[in-house]
């Protein structure tokens, strides 16, 4: 228990309510210049002035708590996030109620970290940001590397003297923090300005080590984000080996640390050279061993003699013209077929055209046979009316009479 501290306020003293509450206040604040308290924040809000308002509570009591705008926070501010914040009690008259103004916010230990990170790792995932299908190849021969950190930290510095070391190229800086309340901001900033310029071949993302609450930046979801939807592929070289940030899922390629990094993005020139011995083996070898083969061809060919080609030439000649000979045979054997019939054609003719003379004979005599002619020269004869139509009854009008040798008209 903290001993119970003697009173100064005398009880025939009377106080306006103004002086009062400003006692009030000078004793809080002195008495708590600096406080460090442990607990669950609840209730966030941001107002419009960039001043954030929230509780620190446990299961038996809730203080509020107001940070400022442009305290330092390392990490997004959630509901039910245990933290310990340091700072100094003071009061709000206008409220009658006590306050605590935050200098500092740190989470609650590793445990709670690595706990808000693993539900946000989940979050990211299921969105498909860390998919290996999104993955993308690094340049063979990067022309030009963009890096992302801080102008000042060793990070860069490493880099650059790995890349000098193994093959230079040429390196643009965005300078970026790496740690604080606009590091993550700053640093997904960076991504998105090489990937819009579109001037780098690969990005890489650079951090030194630190502790777990520094390296926080790496892990907020603007940062991911942009990592992930970058179409430059990009390295991630934060923080050293057991170190593992959310942007190490979302990048193209993780690397240990910011010199291994630089060591990914670009082949020594001592592997180069070695590369280009063994190609040059390999290319000496396979067209030592064509030769070889060509040599082995050439021997295999038995070259004739000019006299021996000549006789083959004019065995095909003869073949040729044997083969030539039986064809036009042929072809004469089929004209003279083709003469023969051609003159037997008029005796054709002739027979066929006394054939149809006799059949039209044969239908003359049918036709006269048939004849209504032949039926008047037997003695009767046709009687027609008026309109020349044959009359067959009595009480028909007759108006010509026809004889088989001619016309009477009445």
């Amino acid at each position: 228990m903290l001993p119970k501290p003697e009173p100064f306020v005398k009880p025939d003293m009377i106080f306006s309510v103004s002086d009062a509450s400003a006692l009030l206040k000078n004793v809080v604040e002195t008495a708590f210049p600096e406080i460090r308290i442990r607990g669950e924040l609840s209730q966030i809000t941001r107002a419009t002035s960039g001043h954030m308002y929230m509780t620190v509570k446990d299961a038996n009591a809730a203080i509020n708590a107001i940070i400022w705008r442009g305290t330092p926070v390392n990490f997004k501010l959630e509901e039910g996030t245990e933290v310990i914040v340091t700072g100094r009690f003071t009061t709000y008259p206008a409220r009658s109620n006590y306050q605590i103004i935050i200098s500092s916010i740190e989470m609650a230990g590793v445990g709670a970290i690595l706990k808000m990170l693993e539900e946000r790792k989940r979050k990211l995932a299921a969105e498909g940001l860390f998919d290996a299908s999104r993955k993308k190849t690094l340049p063979r021969f990067p022309q030009t590397i963009g890096v992302v950190t801080s102008p000042t930290g060793a990070a860069f510095q490493d880099i650059q003297n790995r890349l000098r070391e193994r093959f230079p190229v040429k390196v643009l800086l965005y300078p970026a923090t790496v740690q604080g309340t606009t590091a993550a901001a700053e640093v997904a900033a960076g991504i998105e300005y090489f990937n819009t310029k579109n001037n780098v071949d690969v990005i890489i993302v650079a951090r030194g080590g630190g502790a777990l609450e520094d390296l926080l930046p790496f892990s907020e979801e603007i940062v991911v984000r942009a990592a992930a939807a970058s179409h430059i592929p990009l390295i991630s070289g934060v923080g050293h080996e057991p170190d593992w940030m959310l942007i190490d899922f979302a990048a193209d390629v993780r690397a240990p640390t910011p010199t291994g990094a630089a060591e990914m993005v670009v082949p020594t020139k001592i592997s180069l050279i070695q590369e280009l011995d063994n190609l040059s083996h390999r290319l000496n070898t396979a067209f030592t061993t064509h030769l070889v083969n060509l040599k082995r061809g050439l021997n295999s060919i038995n070259l004739k003699s000019p006299k021996q080609v000549l006789m083959e030439q004019s065995q095909r000649l003869d073949d040729l013209a044997r083969t030539m000979n039986i064809v036009i045979d042929k072809k004469l054997q089929y004209v003279h077929q083709r003469i023969e019939l051609m003159s037997r054609f008029p005796t054709i003719l002739s027979n066929r055209l006394a054939v149809l003379n006799q059949s039209v004979n044969h239908m003359g005599q049918m036709l006269n046979s048939l004849s209504y002619k032949n039926v008047l020269q037997r003695g009767f004869a046709i009687v027609r009316d008026a309109d020349n139509k044959i009359i067959s009854t009595s009480t028909a009008s007759p108006a010509s009479i026809e004889f088989s040798d001619g016309i009477i008209k009445l």
